[in-house]
C-alpha cells in the first residue's frame, strides 16, 4: 500500500474555499486559523484575507511556485521568515497588511524578484525594517508602510529602485533627527513618489512635532553635519590645546640649540691670545729696535 501524497500537491481545493477556472483560490472570510492545504499546484492568484491565520508556512506555501498573487491581509501573522517566500519567484503583489509583524529582516523578500507591489500597513507592532529589506526587489513599482511604527527608516536601497514610482509613509511616528535625514531629504528632492507626503509628519522630537518630514530634510542636514555639541566642544579644545603646546616647546627647543649652534661657531673662530698680530706671540724682530 503506498503513502498517501502530501496534502500540499495534491490538485483539490481547500476546504471552505472556493477554486475558479481562472487559477484563482479564496479563502476570504472563513473564519480559518491556519494555512489551508490541498490548494491547486497551478493556482496563480490566493486570498486568504480576514482570517486568523498566525503563520505561513514554507514548506506547503512553496509548492506554489506559478503564484502571482497573494492577499494575507487582516490575520495574525506575527513572523516572516526567509525562507517562507523562497520559491516564489512570480509572485507580482503580495498583501501582509493588518496583522502583527514585528519586524522585517534583511532577506524576508529577498526571493521575489518580480515583486511589483507590495503592502506592509497597519501593523501596529512593526518598528523595524532592515536597511536591506527591499535591495534585491528590483522590480518594486509600489510600496505602503503606512500607519505602522516605524520611528526611522534606513532608505539606501529604496533610493536605488530605479521601478520605485509610489511609496506611502503616513501614520508612523516618525522621529525627525539624524536618523532619518536621509529619508526626509529623499522626501523633498523626490516628492512625486510620495502620494501621502502631505500627511507624513514628524512626531519627535518637540521642536519637529507636526512639521512635515519634506520640509525638514536641509534643516537636518545642517544640524546633523555643522553643529557640534558639548563633547565636541571638549575634544576641539583638547587637541587645540595639544597643538599650541607642542608647538611651544617646539619653538623653545629649536631656539635653544640655535643659541647652542651660534655659541660653538663662534668659539671656533676665534683664535687664542698672544698670535693675533704677525703670529710671533709680541717678540720683536732681530735688529728691530724696541
Amino acid at each position: 500500500m503506498g503513502a498517501a501524497p502530501s496534502p500540499a500537491v495534491t490538485a483539490g481545493c481547500p476546504n471552505r474555499c472556493s477554486c475558479d477556472d481562472q487559477l484563482a483560490v479564496q479563502c476570504v472570510g472563513q473564519d480559518l486559523n491556519y494555512f489551508p492545504p490541498d490548494f491547486p499546484l497551478a493556482t496563480r492568484q490566493l486570498l486568504i484575507s480576514s482570517n486568523r491565520i498566525a503563520e505561513l508556512p514554507a514548506l506547503l506555501l512553496n509548492y506554489l511556485s506559478d503564484l502571482v498573487f497573494l492577499d494575507c491581509s487582516n490575520n495574525t501573522l506575527s513572523e516572516i521568515s526567509e525562507s517562507t517566500f523562497g520559491n516564489l519567484r512570480k509572485l507580482a503583489y503580495l498583501d501582509l497588511s493588518f496583522n502583527a509583524l514585528a519586524q522585517i529582516d534583511g532577506r524576508t523578500f529577498g526571493p521575489l524578484g518580480s515583486l511589483v507591489m507590495l503592502r506592509l500597513t497597519d501593523n501596529p507592532g512593526l518598528s523595524e525594517i532592515h536597511p536591506d529589506a527591499f535591495t534585491e526587489n528590483t522590480a518594486l513599482q509600489v510600496l505602503d508602510i503606512s500607519r505602522n511604527n516605524l520611528t526611522s527608516l534606513n532608505v539606501s536601497s529604496l533610493i536605488s529602485l530605479q521601478t520605485l514610482r509610489s511609496i506611502a509613509l503616513s501614520g508612523n511616528p516618525w522621529r525627525c533627527d539624524c536618523d532619518t535625514e536621509d529619508l526626509c531629504l529623499w522626501m523633498q528632492i523626490e516628492a512625486f513618489k510620495f502620494q501621502d507626503g502631505l500627511k507624513t509628519v514628524c512626531q519627535a522630537p518637540s521642536d519637529m512635532e507636526g512639521r512635515w518630514l519634506a520640509e525638514v530634510g536641509m534643516q537636518l542636514r545642517m544640524e546633523c553635519h555643522q553643529s557640534l555639541g558639548y563633547q565636541d566642544y571638549i575634544f576641539l579644545t583638547s587637541v587645540g590645546f595639544l597643538i599650541f603646546s607642542a608647538g611651544t616647546v617646539s619653538a623653545w627647543v629649536m631656539g635653544v640649540l640655535m643659541v647652542l649652534y651660534e655659541r660653538c661657531t663662534k668659539s671656533t673662530d676665534v683664535m687664542p691670545d698672544g698670535e693675533e698680530e704677525g703670529g710671533d706671540g709680541g717678540l720683536s724682530k732681530p735688529g728691530e729696535k724696541v
